[in-house]
Order: structure tokens, then C-alpha cells, then sequence
């Protein structure tokens, strides 16, 4: 797999100097594979005027009439019907040298791409991706949720969409489409691919949701779950500033952005009890909003999110109307390069069961950060949280306190409520803290200090549109 991305990733070195970003090229990459994939698969493509606009197609052309006719199949492929169209939708052209455009072409070809796993072809996006990171381009984090924590959570949650006829899964934050994807492979995985006839339709067609607010991603969602054989609804749009589409769920897989840049202000909706400009403690009240009673979320979060300004005003109402039964400390650099320093947590819940208890379970403390190379994220970081969970995919299972020392402790409703819902709480003493040879990289401590100064920024902004709103009253 890494020849692959660094076959493409060498690629793009060349194309720079034709005037394409790495973003760009990447979004090229989606169009040109997806054609080559289609073809592999027998997909039929539109022709237009008798004209073919299909891999082939493009393969045997050269010069100026190669990117003319490139030109016209993104077109062509914009205005097609269904998911083929939203997968194309704004399409442009990049290539402005047609020897590029033939080379990469060439470069595709060679590799017969539905042989490999789909994960695979979806790990080629993330290496690229994960190339640009670690190079210092911007936004590349947006994408990216790792693997290791997906498989893990998707394991815990059971998203299984036999249970119930209309049972929905969705990704308010969708990025490319991990959780869902990852979803769909857990149910292929249990299931042995093997499904009752009747339901067929339902889950390929009306089981899968999500959405995001910047079209590339959106489009890289769209054709991974395209590969799995789904035809998911992926809406483009804010899911926190936007109206609430009345679309209810019975589980939510979520990591929404980290950072506060947006439109920071609160937003106007009447389902969101808690006015605050933070993003992600508006995540939480959208979450809760658009599950269904009975429905289970797990969620992302960073650090800050527990113990800011307004999280126990959010958490506070969360656990009169939601079961949050359990907490998970990710360790330090789990988001590594993509988002160094972040500490976060994955909170898990029910809704329409109040909480009484929150089990949280410490994966950091005494557990050395996580790096790209010497010590990367793997199965073994969390397979003692899944057994400490338990198999009831909403937090019923059996579970046992044995005091201060271990990970997983038990924390009394009216504990937190002591702590004015306050949800950062730790016990166990962090060892590695106090060896000099274990303490996190300077850029991950600057990282975490500009994490908790935005939070105080949050606070400080929120108290400001409030004195605004109240001197325009008066």
C-alpha cells in the first residue's frame, strides 16, 4: 500500500509546479479512480450525443483533445442522476498540461484497483492525506478520525441496521465516510455478507447518512460508501448553524472538528437550550436532538469540551435527558501528525434513559504518547476498554469498580453533579508525567495551551454577544 501512495504522492511533487495543490490532486485522484473502478466493475457510464465518456475513453485520447474531452466528462458526469451526479457535483478540471494528465492516467491504469480490499483503495486517500499533514499543509485533519479508534468504537456500538426496519446510522460530521463505512464493514463482518433478501434495498439505500461542510470531503464520502455498494444520503451544509431537518437516528458515530474557527457565533436554534459559541458542545445538543429516544451516540471530543465555561450547563442537561454511561481518555497523540497535542475523550450515551452512573475508562495515564513511527496507535490501546464495556451496545453490560487503581472506575450521578457536571475527572496518578523522558513534545504542550486559551476565548466571546444581545433589549 505505501508504494501505491508514494507512487501518487511523487506525483503530485511534479503537478505542483503545473499549479495543483495537494487538495486539488487528490480530488482529481477521486474522479479519474472512480471512472477506472466503474470500469473494472462494469458500471455503465453516461454517453452524450453517441459520444462515450468512460475510462476508455479517456485512456486512448492525447494532447489538447485529452483534457478538452476530460472537460467534457466532468460535465457530463455533473449533470448525471442520482449519486453519480453528487459525486461530480462542482467538478472542475485542474490538469492544465495534458502530458500530466495522460501520465497519471497511465499511472492508474496500471493498477487493477477493485482486486485490492476496499479498504485499501480508501487507505491510498489517507496516505495522501496523511502525507500532506505531516508535510505541514493545512486542513488535511479535517479527514481524518484514525482507524485504530473507529474499528474500536464501531465494535462497542454495534450499528447493526437488522434490528429494527428503520434503523439509521449517521455521521453528522461525515469527513470521507469513515464511521460508515467502517459501520457497513462491522455488519459485513457479522453477518458474513449474508442478508436477508427482503432488507437488501433498506440497507443499501436508506440506512447510511451523514454530512459535512466542505464539498471535497463530502465527495470522498460518497464514493467510498459508492465502493462499499451503498447509496447513502450525504447532506452538504453546517449541521450546527443550519435549521434541523427533522431526520431522526438510531445511532450516531461522530468526531466532529476540533479548533473554534468558524462562524463563532451561537447559533439560532430553538432545540439548542444551551447558548454557546463552542462548536463542539453544539455538536452534543445537535447530537441529542436528532436521536431518536432509545437511540445511542458515540462521540469525539476534546478535552476542553469537558470542563469549559458552558459543558456542565450542555452536560448538565445531557444526563437529565440521555443515559452517559460511559467515557473513554484516549491516550496522548491519538490524532498524531493530523492533530498534535489534542487530548481527547469519546463519550458514549443513551437517550431517554436520565444517567445515574458514568463509567469512565482511562486509556492515558501511565500509557506513553502515541507517535507516528516509534509507538503508532493499534488494537492493543483500547482491547481492554472494548471487554471493560461489555457487549450490550448501550452500557447495560455487568460492570465492576475495583477501586483506585484501575482503569475503568465508576462515578456516582451525584459525584458529578458535586462537581457541576464537570466531566475531567482523573485518579490514577500519571507516572509519566514525572520522567522527563516521557513528557509530551514541546509542540504538543503549545498545542494543548492554545486548546485551553481558545476555550477561555469561548467564554469570553459568548459573554460578549450576550452583553450585546442585552444592550439591544434596553
Amino acid at each position: 500500500m505505501s508504494d501505491i501512495v508514494n507512487k501518487l504522492w511523487g506525483f503530485c511533487h511534479t503537478l505542483r509546479h503545473d499549479g495543483i495543490d495537494y487538495g486539488d490532486y487528490i480530488e482529481q485522484l477521486t474522479y479519474l479512480l472512480f471512472l477506472k473502478m466503474a470500469d473494472e466493475k462494469g458500471i455503465d457510464i453516461p454517453t452524450q450525443d453517441g459520444i462515450e465518456y468512460d475510462w476508455n475513453s479517456l485512456k486512448k485520447r492525447s494532447g489538447t483533445d485529452l483534457t478538452d474531452h476530460y472537460q467534457t466528462l466532468l460535465q457530463v458526469m455533473r449533470q448525471a442522476p442520482g449519486i453519480l451526479g453528487d459525486i461530480f457535483a462542482q467538478s472542475m478540471p485542474r490538469f492544465n498540461n495534458p502530458v500530466n494528465l495522460k501520465r497519471i492516467i497511465t499511472m492508474i491504469d496500471e493498477e487493477e484497483w477493485t482486486a485490492l480490499d476496499v479498504d485499501v483503495k480508501a487507505a491510498a486517500f489517507e496516505g495522501l492525506l496523511e502525507k500532506a499533514a505531516s508535510e505541514g499543509k493545512k486542513g488535511a485533519g479535517q479527514y481524518f478520525t484514525p482507524r485504530v479508534l473507529i474499528q474500536s468504537i464501531v465494535r462497542v456500538m454495534k450499528p447493526d441496521p437488522r434490528v429494527s426496519p428503520d434503523f439509521k446510522i449517521c455521521d453528522p460530521a461525515c469527513g470521507t465516510g469513515g464511521f460508515l463505512v467502517s459501520a457497513y464493514q462491522w455488519l459485513l463482518d457479522i453477518s458474513g455478507g449474508a442478508f436477508e433478501r427482503s432488507i437488501v434495498p433498506r440497507i443499501k439505500t436508506q440506512t447510511y447518512y451523514g454530512q459535512d461542510l466542505v464539498p471535497r470531503p463530502r465527495r470522498l464520502a460518497l464514493m467510498n460508501l459508492f465502493l462499499q455498494g451503498l447509496q447513502p444520503r450525504i447532506y452538504l451544509g453546517d449541521a450546527i448553524y443550519e435549521a434541523d431537518k427533522g431526520e431522526k437516528y438510531d445511532c450516531i458515530l461522530t468526531n466532529p472538528p476540533f479548533g473554534t474557527k468558524g462562524a463563532n457565533q451561537i447559533p439560532d436554534r430553538d432545540d439548542f437550550t444551551i447558548a454557546t459559541s463552542n462548536k463542539q458542545l453544539n455538536f452534543v445538543q445537535h447530537v441529542v436532538s436528532i436521536l431518536k429516544s432509545g437511540g445511542r451516540a458515540a462521540m469525539v471530543l476534546p478535552d476542553n469540551c469537558l470542563f469549559e465555561g458552558k459543558a456542565g450547563e450542555v452536560f448538565k442537561l445531557l444526563m437529565e435527558d440521555c443515559n452517559l454511561h460511559t467515557i473513554l481518555r484516549l491516550p496522548r497523540g491519538t490524532f498524531t501528525p493530523y492533530s498534535q497535542g489534542v487530548k481527547a475523550n469519546v463519550v458514549f450515551f443513551q437517550k431517554g434513559f436520565s444517567t445515574e452512573n458514568t463509567w469512565i475508562f482511562d486509556a492515558r495515564s501511565n500509557v506513553p504518547s502515541v507517535t507516528k513511527k516509534e509507538r503508532p496507535l493499534t488494537l492493543k490501546h483500547f482491547a481492554e476498554f472494548e471487554q471493560c464495556y461489555g457487549d450490550d451496545p448501550n452500557g447495560n453490560s455487568s460492570r465492576k469498580d475495583v477501586g483506585v487503581e484501575t482503569r475503568f472506575k465508576c462515578f456516582s450521578i451525584r459525584e458529578i453533579q458535586n462537581r457541576d457536571y464537570k466531566l475531567d475527572i482523573t485518579w490514577l496518578k500519571d507516572e509519566s508525567l514525572e520522567d522527563g523522558d516521557s513528557l509530551p513534545e514541546p509542540q504538543d504542550l503549545m498545542s494543548e495551551a492554545i486548546m485551553q486559551l481558545e476555550a477561555v476565548v469561548d467564554d469570553l466571546r459568548d459573554i460578549f454577544q450576550l452583553i450585546g444581545a442585552s444592550g439591544e433589549d434596553s
